[in-house]
């Protein structure tokens, strides 16, 4: 039972994003306008994909979003470990910084990630954000 981390399609990232994230929205909802130009990857258990996340580079800087991990799984230190390799994947392509639109109440597990808050704030159907960064070596 060993955890499996590999790059997968945008495509297969729908069904986890909408399960997770806004599972009373028509699935299109959880469908990104530039999904065709980020690096997505699937944290599988078993065979089973559990986890979820994508990544967009411009100008140095990469953003994660859509980070989702389905319910049973969650608590269980997968989502870390996704989230752990795409910072490691953002400092090997020697980026900038990483960041990301968090939602405010997940704020404080970014912040075991080194993350910090900045002062963006936004609301989306009823969620407020927060946009957290980290600067990368």
């Amino acid at each position: 039972m060993i955890p499996k981390i590999i790059e997968i399609t945008s495509e297969e990232t729908l069904n986890i994003r909408h399960r997770t994230m806004w599972p009373n929205k028509p699935i299109n909802y959880v469908k990104l306008e530039n999904d065709d130009q980020g690096r997505h990857f699937g944290l599988f258990i078993d065979g089973k994909m559990v986890s979820v996340i994508s990544l967009f580079v411009k100008n140095k800087a990469a953003q994660f979003r859509k980070f989702a991990t389905l319910t049973d799984y969650q608590g269980k230190g997968y989502g870390t470990m996704l989230l752990n390799r795409i910072i490691n994947i953002a400092e090997d392509e020697k980026l900038h910084k990483i960041w990301c639109n968090a939602r405010t109440d997940k704020s404080d597990y970014y912040a075991k990630f080194g993350m910090i808050l900045t002062k963006n704030r936004f609301v989306k159907g009823k969620i407020e954000y927060v946009v957290m960064k980290k600067v990368l070596n």
